[in-house]
């Protein structure tokens, strides 16, 4: 499992979240005071887009419900989410940044939604 560039540094300004697709797997890009962080693009409470939240000093804010996310661990510190969100290796090299998904980012990270009438 390799990284994968995703986006130019420049593309993640400070204090923003964006979105980006790796392959079928969607991203949401945050970065805060500098650092960089990747996630899944989907809230653990209502599958609501997290790349239309905001990045906050306390975690990714879903715009949604107000749910707030641990940067590092995914964790929900603000309800109404009580499961955690994936959080994925990033690093930022020669101004790209990089990420490294698993094999089943795209199939587990998806919205819930999508996937309830799916064979399984």
């Amino acid at each position: 499992m390799d990284y994968q560039r995703v986006a130019r540094s420049g593309q993640v300004p400070d204090g923003v979240v964006r979105r980006f697709f790796v392959g079928e797997a969607e991203i949401a890009v945050a970065r805060w005071e500098g650092r960089v962080y990747a996630m899944s693009n989907y809230c653990t409470h209502l599958d609501c887009l997290l790349s239309s939240g905001h990045a906050t000093e306390d975690g990714l804010l879903c715009s949604c419900h107000g749910s707030v996310f641990a940067y590092e661990s995914g964790e929900p510190v603000t309800p109404p989410a009580t499961r955690p969100i994936r959080v994925y290796p990033v690093k930022e090299e020669d101004g790209e940044i990089l990420v490294r998904l698993p094999p089943d980012a795209a199939a587990a990270d998806g919205p819930r939604r999508r996937r309830l009438g799916a064979p399984g």
